[in-house]
C-alpha cells in the first residue's frame, strides 16, 4: 500500500466542509475522487462508503449521548434501505463495472444527485414553506401513512446511496422535516446520521466483497478527514453558514455539469 498525501488533503478539505455545513461527505468526496483522481466511480463509490461509515459513526455516538435519535424513524428507514441496499449489490455484482454503460450510469445519477443537493442547500427553506402550505390545506397524513412512506424514503436512500454515495444527508433530511414538521430538526439529523451508518456500512462491505475497495486511498482519506471534521465543528458557529451553504451549492452544481457533460 502506498500513502498519497494530496488524498489526506483532500479529505482534511470535505472533512471540514462537513463540519461546517453538516452536508454528508459523499456530496463531496465521491465526484473528487473522479474527476480531481481519475479514480473509476464504482471504486471510487465503494471506498467512499466505508468512508462515510467510519466517520458517520462518531457522528452517531455524539447524537445518540445527546438524546437526537428517535430510533422509529431509523427502524422505518432501516426496514427501506437494507434490502435495496443489498439488491443494488447483487445488481453490481452481476455487471461489468468497468463497462461504459456502468460508469455512465454512476455518473449520471451522481451528477444528478449533486444538482438536486444543491437545490435543497440553497433553498430548502422554501421547499418546506411549501410543503408545509400544501399539507396544511388537506387532512394530515396518518401515523401509518407517515410511517409507510419513511419506509419508502429509506428504500430510495438505499438504492441512491449504494449507486452513488450520495442521498442519505442533505436530500434524506429534507423529506424527512416534511414528513415529521413537528420534530426537533437535530432529531431529524441525528436520526438520518443513525441510519446513514449501516446503510453504508452494508454498501461498503458489499463493494468490498465484489473488489472495488482502495485501502491505501481509503487510509489516507481518513487520516485527513477525521481531524478536518472536528476543525469545522469547531469553526461552524464562527462562520456564516448561510454564505458557505452558498458557495458549497454553487461548487456542487459546477461538478454536476462537468459527470454530466462525460
Amino acid at each position: 500500500m502506498t500513502f498519497e498525501p494530496l488524498y489526506s488533503l483532500s479529505g482534511l478539505v470535505v472533512g471540514a466542509l462537513v463540519g461546517i455545513t453538516g452536508v454528508g461527505g459523499g456530496s463531496l468526496m465521491t465526484p473528487l475522487l473522479v474527476l480531481l483522481f481519475g479514480v473509476h466511480p464504482a471504486t471510487a463509490v465503494g471506498t467512499d462508503l466505508l468512508y462515510a461509515a467510519i466517520t458517520k459513526t462518531a457522528g452517531t455516538a455524539v447524537h445518540g449521548m445527546h438524546g437526537r435519535v428517535n430510533w422509529k424513524i431509523v427502524g422505518s428507514l432501516a426496514a427501506g434501505s437494507v434490502p435495496a441496499a443489498l439488491l443494488m449489490l447483487w445488481l453490481m455484482a452481476g455487471v461489468d463495472r468497468k463497462s461504459i454503460g456502468v460508469t455512465n450510469t454512476i455518473t449520471t445519477a451522481l451528477g444528478w444527485l449533486l444538482v438536486m443537493t444543491a437545490i435543497m442547500l440553497v433553498f430548502r427553506s422554501q421547499i418546506l414553506e411549501f410543503a408545509r402550505r400544501a399539507i396544511g390545506d388537506r387532512m394530515p397524513p396518518q401515523p401509518a401513512t407517515i410511517a409507510v412512506f419513511t419506509v419508502v424514503l429509506g428504500f430510495v436512500l438505499g438504492v441512491l446511496v449504494t449507486l452513488t454515495s450520495v442521498g442519505a444527508g442533505a436530500l434524506g433530511v429534507t423529506i424527512l422535516l416534511v414528513l415529521y414538521p413537528r420534530l426537533d430538526v437535530r432529531e431529524i439529523v441525528g436520526s438520518d446520521i443513525v441510519h446513514a451508518v449501516p446503510l453504508t456500512l452494508i454498501g461498503g462491505t458489499g463493494y468490498w466483497i465484489i473488489g472495488e475497495i482502495d485501502w491505501s486511498m481509503l487510509l489516507a482519506l481518513l487520516v485527513g478527514s477525521i481531524p478536518g471534521i472536528v476543525v469545522g465543528s469547531l469553526l461552524a458557529p464562527k462562520l456564516h453558514e448561510r454564505t458557505i451553504r452558498i458557495v458549497l451549492a454553487v461548487t456542487l452544481a459546477v461538478v454536476a455539469s462537468k459527470l454530466l457533460a462525460g
